[in-house]
């Protein structure tokens, strides 16, 4: 039995309560005379985030979280799927059975998320129906692959009947979509869009029926922007493990509060809005419901105290009092080392106009640009001094494709090299272009979590640089390297390559120390590592990079990377 102020989201009511419990699930409710210090608020909700993204697996990310008054999460697990497929989702199941923190999942809609890229797994339709089946798997994930929904995409069309036919909802994923394709996407059952970056963008899709998920993740942060949208959840979508220590859900209600959001309509987007969408039996304090609530101090300053799950006590004055588990997973980075020489790209001449990425901090999308590059002894070399970097993805699958051209597709300059890596007695896709935008005055960053097919990336001054990094990583067996003249540093990430089995305070400690040498590198951006990973997603604007080549998102087909050879 627990006494105090409660929080009732129906009536929007706080009043001094007994809650009695049976079994961890909320028995009655009554109200009762007493004063009572602070205020209890139905456990909160994540609506949309990949535990991936902080790094950690299941049970580490519960230790992180619980402890600031998540209680349950809507997870979607399309990166390791992107991986392991069906595998390395059965993981993410087993490992979330041992911790209190309630894990649900959607179905990985996409994987791959396009045609254009190589991943680990392939997830259909079949693979969908399996899962539907799982009483864990509450939704069909967000379904990036727009182009394939208006178009009637067979594969696409029977992913979300599966979903129809569950009775399961339907997350979308639809950045910058308006208009008639809009209206196409809408009409096809997508229930939710977590990628609005402007009001305008938000309400147009709220106006269609959408529910609007309001992301606050450590690189896409949108809550300011869409404070007057009037969204029904609030969201993380990726959140680093840095940034797990300074909290989560609590975390972006008090900057939501602080943008001129009601704290009750805050606390609504974050408990009962996501547990009715997704059909869970928790999100209030009401009978029938799961007993998850959190002891606050006040709306205002909604600082956590205590935090119950199923009637028990887990977290109390910020520390979880439950263990994680240790878990383990094979390497899935089958790369040889490379060299230097994979990296160059070749080309006479003496200057050349090339397109570039051009990254935004603390965005997903990127915008395009050009810029003039000299040509040294036939190699194009990036430039420092217009912050002009080399990029490139490599397949890290083993897998062997067509041969694709990366430079020109159109083979207007027939002496560039394809840049393949030989992989043992396989040929590896490589890809190379430019971006702008880190800020790296010497050195290369280099990573094996790169969205969604998590393939090889590496962004450097020169090549020598990328061959040294994406060795060490490989060495490593995945996770995330930087290097420069005197110094390199490193972040080992051995299970798919995505995530490591510590506690978040050892993994944020290592990744502040990869911050903290990038800034002396002259790198200019807050999350360096997160916003390459989104330079080789292919369903977020502009200009994109995948391992067969440079990717025009709204076009949705390859463009070359030289645009002319300037005599």
């Amino acid at each position: 039995m627990i006494r105090g102020n409660i929080l009732n989201v129906f009536t929007e009511e706080i009043y001094p309560a007994q809650i009695e419990i049976e079994n961890g699930i909320i028995k009655c409710v009554k109200k009762i005379n007493g004063n009572f210090e602070g205020i209890i608020v139905p456990g909160l909700i994540d609506a949309h985030i990949h535990i991936e993204s902080s790094m950690l697996t299941p049970s580490f990310f519960a230790q992180a979280v619980v402890p600031h008054g998540t209680t349950a999460v809507v997870a979607d697990p399309h990166e390791i799927a992107n991986v392991m497929g069906l595998e390395g989702i059965n993981l993410m199941l087993k490992d979330v059975k041992r911790v209190p923190l309630r894990i649900f999942f959607t179905a990985p809609s996409c994987v791959p998320a396009t045609s254009f890229e190589t991943s680990g797994a392939i997830i259909g339709p079949e693979e969908i129906d399996i899962l539907m089946e799982k009483e864990e798997i509450v939704a069909l994930g967000e379904m990036m692959n727009f182009p394939g929904v208006i178009n009637d995409d067979p594969q696409v069309i029977a992913k979300i009947s599966s979903a129809n036919s569950h009775k399961k909802p339907v997350d979308g994923h639809a950045p910058l979509l308006s208009g008639e394709e809009l209206c196409k996407y809408v009409s096809k059952g997508i229930s939710t869009d977590h990628e609005c970056i402007s009001l305008s963008e938000a309400t147009e899709k709220k106006e269609l029926g959408m529910k609007i998920m309001v992301r606050e993740g450590s690189s896409a942060k949108n809550l300011k922007d869409l404070i007057m949208a009037n969204g029904e959840f609030l969201v993380s979508d990726d959140k680093h493990p840095g940034d797990l220590s300074k909290g989560h859900m609590d975390h972006i209600i008090k900057n939501a509060i602080k943008y001129g959001m009601d704290p009750i309509e805050a606390v609504k987007m974050a408990t009962i809005n996501p547990s009715n969408h997704y059909s869970l039996n928790m999100g209030a304090i009401s009978p029938g419901r799961e007993a998850n609530f959190v002891f606050v101090d006040n709306l205002e300053n909604f600082n956590i105290k205590k935090v119950f799950i199923a009637g028990k006590i887990v977290a109390e004055d910020k520390n979880a009092l439950f263990n994680p588990q240790h878990i383990v997973s094979g390497n899935s980075i089958v790369l040889k080392k490379t060299k230097p020489s994979d990296f160059s790209i070749k080309l006479s001449g003496n200057e050349v106009l090339v397109r570039t990425i051009d990254v935004l901090d603390e965005q997903l999308i990127t915008s395009e640009s050009e810029a003039r590059m000299q040509i040294i002894d036939n190699e194009i070399v990036a430039d420092v001094q217009q912050d002009v970097l080399k990029i490139a993805v490599i397949e890290r699958y083993g897998k062997s494709h067509s041969k694709i051209n990366n430079i020109t597709k159109n083979n207007q300059f027939s002496e560039l090299s394809k840049n393949e890596l030989a992989c043992g007695n396989k040929t590896k896709n490589m890809a190379m272009a430019f971006v702008r935008g880190f800020g790296i005055k010497e050195g290369a960053l280099a990573s094996s979590v790169a969205h969604d097919s998590h393939n090889v990336i590496v962004v450097g001054t020169d090549s020598n640089y990328m061959a040294r990094a994406v060795n060490i990583l490989i060495e490593n067996k995945g996770g995330l390297v930087a290097v420069s003249k005197n110094n390199k540093k490193s972040l080992k990430l051995p299970i798919a390559g995505l995530m490591a089995s510590e506690r978040a305070e050892i993994i944020s400690s290592k990744l502040e120390e990869l911050h903290s040498m990038t800034g002396e590198m002259g790198c200019l951006l807050k999350s360096p590592f997160m916003t390459m990973s989104f330079m080789a997603l292919l369903v977020i604007p502009q200009l994109k990079i995948s391992d067969k080549g440079l990717f025009d998102v709204s076009k949705f087909e390859f463009v070359d990377v030289v645009k002319k050879i300037i005599d």
